[in-house]
């Protein structure tokens, strides 16, 4: 073999060796980040649940509120029906202080 085959041979075995550690160091990394990405997609599942659940309650106290705001609303008397009882208080009033 020649001297110039000889340092090829050199250069491809070196090449070869690089590739090697360079493939093995990016398994590495791979290995750790698929593992840190099933992490956090788990973190982020719970955080959606999480999130999901607080939107529920907060709307299930929202409609309680509506529904109390409703039934306060039906039993308050009209301006009509306050006046007639302001009228009729009135008229007690004048009886009760002049009897």
């Amino acid at each position: 073999m020649s001297d110039t085959n000889k340092l090829f041979q050199k250069i491809v075995n070196g090449q070869s060796a690089m590739k090697q550690a360079i493939l093995k160091e990016v398994k590495k990394v791979d290995s750790k980040l698929s593992g840190r990405m099933d992490t956090l997609e788990q973190k982020l599942g719970k955080l959606d649940k999480k999130i999901d659940k607080g939107f529920k309650e907060v709307n299930n106290r929202l409609d309680k509120q509506g529904k109390s705001l409703a039934y306060l609303e039906d039993d308050a008397p009209t301006v009509e029906e306050f006046d007639k009882l302001e009228e009729r208080v009135t008229e007690i009033e004048d009886k009760v202080l002049h009897a």
